[in-house]
């Protein structure tokens, strides 16, 4: 398995409203509310067979209160 991140942008008022829409769709390992640029910080592990461009644009992004996110490819875990 192949872990990733992504943070969440999302629109005014619905960081909660996100989080629960991507926790219920269990496609995420972890969900973390940060300050910052961002709103959320999600970890992802897909199959290294899985794009991860497609992964984030057909599963992630579908969300309707996102409206921007940056992915953290992972090398190593020390």
């Amino acid at each position: 398995m192949i872990p990733f991140f992504v943070q969440i942008k999302c629109k005014l008022g619905r960081c909660y409203e996100v989080a629960d829409e991507i926790a219920n769709a269990e496609i995420a390992s972890e969900i973390y509310s940060t300050a910052g640029d961002y709103d959320l910080l999600v970890k992802f592990y897909v199959d290294s067979e899985t794009d991860i461009g497609h992964f984030v644009s057909e599963k992630v992004q579908k969300f309707d209160g996102i409206a921007d996110t940056h992915t953290l490819i992972c090398f190593k875990a020390f």
